[in-house]
């Protein structure tokens, strides 16, 4: 057996019996503190596992799923391109070149890595994200409408009454208005207390998500009046409605804490949303939107007035205009 050592990437070749080269290099999984040798004709995850290291492979090496991918912080020069299975896999996924599936991915030089998926609880909710039965299981950047929603003389209501009560009223509220964002493709990503955190466009839609706000809050608007009459009858009281409304870019994704699942957004979009809601007490307003959302139904919404002001959290002047309802 002959033995050639090449600086360049410390590989090393070794000439078989039988002809066949294989080439070695070293990986040094930063994740694990560990360096270990792997043959040209080994995956990163087959030399890995061979060196000893909890590699997480969900589906068996397949790549079927993602679970064993890594991040080359160095030589990525060294890394093969990616085979057909891994190129499907890292175009669903939208996986930037750095990361790779650690079942496909064959090197021919050194190369560091950093495993992302480093124990069970990581394996099991890759696992959930790949079976989703919908758009945001894996996470996606999108455009979407944020809609925040609010009740006036809520707090007195709930501080005067029994906790009893306080609860049955708002589930009565959560699940009267959640017919009417259903019916206007919007969906309820949170509710704290009497507020609604309410998005357009984290489903299949595209366009109209603002003019679907607008149309959302009017008809809540319209449904709160009948609302009311029940609440005068009941408890002799009664809620008025405010709501903010952003559009823009989100992070869009299901998020799960076991027990409980929800469609989610991140990002400043969403933060932005609350407090062009909560400016609708400087104003004596009840639905201001943003300059953003204002520019997706200019000529089709009438706009009542326009103000500029600092919000709470934010540098800078935000212009707002405010919508009847």
């Amino acid at each position: 057996m002959g033995l050639n050592h090449t600086y360049s990437g410390l590989q090393v070749c070794h000439e078989h019996a039988d002809g066949v080269v294989v080439a070695v290099s070293y990986l040094y999984s930063e994740t694990d503190d560990k360096r270990f040798s792997v043959s040209s004709q080994e995956t990163i995850l087959e030399s890995s596992l061979k060196a000893g290291i909890e590699h997480t492979h969900v589906c068996g090496g397949k790549a079927r799923c993602s679970t064993c991918r890594v991040e080359v912080i160095e030589g990525l020069s060294h890394c093969l391109p990616r085979n057909e299975a891994e190129q499907a896999m890292g175009s669903r996924l939208g996986l930037p070149e750095t990361i790779r599936l650690a079942c496909q991915t064959r090197v021919n030089g050194d190369v560091k890595i950093r495993r992302l998926a480093v124990d069970d609880l990581d394996a099991r909710i890759i696992k959930d994200q790949l079976t989703g039965q919908n758009d945001n299981s894996m996470g996606r950047e999108k455009e979407v409408a944020v809609l925040f929603t609010d009740l006036a003389n809520y707090t007195e209501f709930a501080e005067s009454l029994p906790a009893y009560d306080v609860v049955h009223v708002l589930n009565r509220y959560y699940q009267t208005m959640n017919a009417i964002v259903t019916e206007h493709g919007g969906v309820i990503s949170d509710v704290a207390g009497d507020g609604m955190l309410i998005l357009f466009g984290a489903c299949k839609k595209e366009h109209g998500l603002v003019l679907d706000a607008v149309h959302t809050v009017r008809a809540m608007h319209k449904e709160l009046d009948r609302f009311n009459e029940y609440l005068m009858s009941m408890y002799g009281r009664s809620f008025g409605l405010r709501a903010g409304i952003n559009h823009g870019p989100a992070i869009i994704g299901h998020f799960s804490t076991g027990p409980m699942s929800k469609v989610a957004a991140i990002g400043d979009t969403v933060n932005l949303a609350s407090r062009i809601e909560q400016a609708n007490k400087a104003f004596g307003s009840q639905l201001l939107i943003s300059e953003s959302a204002y520019q997706h139904i200019k000529g089709d919404i009438e706009i009542s007035a326009s103000h500029q002001t600092h919000l709470k959290g934010k540098t800078g002047l935000y212009d707002l205009y405010e919508v009847q309802i």
